[in-house]
């Protein structure tokens, strides 16, 4: 137990100095977002409400839209940053090899460096609140749904590592697998209330996601944030471990079928 701790910590700690050392790549992730959602978000919303002369727009006022919006850009730093490029590029590449051989396994080393990676995406996204509140964009959230929304987040950040792990394991069929994980986001984003809340969806449509791991990647954290989820925490929870256990066994299916085709290939 205790040598199996030491070496997630060494991992974590590992990767957590290789996040840290390229400083301006550090303060991109930080401004990145931050400044698209100023210029593009706040103006597109803004110019929405403006021409069609609207107050309301599916129970949204612009504030609340801009809110919720705000709200989205949390959730996507707390526990949607991470891709499986890495992953795919160390299979491709034959870098795998090495890995057989550690006394850790593959998975483990991959979700080690995602908790590390977690540690940085924390440290963006908490700046990029402090801005929004002092900004007055968006109102002081209830202490409670503050740490209930981080819970949440940390469980889908979970979900979302799990699911970029099995996109990361096609580059044992595919020479590039740069098309999933587009595929996947530009999915992600409209099923899972990132451009649109759910409530702009038809009845029957919105019924039907709550059945998918969609609504609960961003729709329901920001909701949750907002004070405003009507599902219970526990239930969320649930629902998450569920997915994440769904696509952890997809993984460990599609990791020992492509370790017999594996062939080590430029190495």
């Amino acid at each position: 137990m205790t040598r199996d701790l030491h070496k997630w910590l060494a991992t974590i700690r590992v990767n957590w100095t290789k996040h840290l050392t390229w400083k301006l790549n550090l303060l991109l992730m930080v401004i990145g977002p931050a400044v698209i959602f100023y210029v593009v978000k706040i103006n597109l919303w803004q110019s929405i409400f403006e021409f069609n002369e609207l107050e309301v727009f599916q129970g949204y006022t612009l504030g609340k839209m801009l809110s919720y919006q705000l709200w989205v850009l949390v959730v996507s730093m707390l526990a949607q940053g991470y891709n499986s490029m890495n992953l795919a590029e160390d299979i491709r590449l034959g870098r795998i090899s090495a890995y057989l051989i550690y006394p850790f396994s593959f998975a483990n080393f991959h979700l080690a460096g995602f908790f590390a990676f977690q540690g940085v995406q924390i440290i963006v996204a908490g700046l990029t609140l402090a801005v929004a509140l002092t900004s007055a964009l968006m109102p002081m959230p209830e202490l409670l749904d503050l740490g209930k929304g981080f819970f949440i987040s940390m469980l889908v950040g979970l979900v979302w590592f799990q699911i970029s792990f099995v996109i990361g394991l096609g580059a044992f069929w595919l020479e590039e697998t740069w098309v999933l994980r587009v595929m996947f986001l530009n999915i992600a984003s409209l099923l899972s209330g990132s451009i649109l809340p759910l409530e702009v969806f038809p009845e029957w449509l919105q019924q039907g996601l709550m059945y998918t791991p969609f609504p609960w990647l961003t729709w329901f954290p920001a909701k949750v944030f907002m004070g405003e989820a009507e599902a219970s925490i526990v239930t969320a929870a649930l629902v998450l471990l569920f997915w994440y256990g769904v696509f952890r066994y997809i993984s460990h299916l599609i990791w020992s079928r492509g370790l017999q085709l594996y062939t080590a290939a430029g190495m």
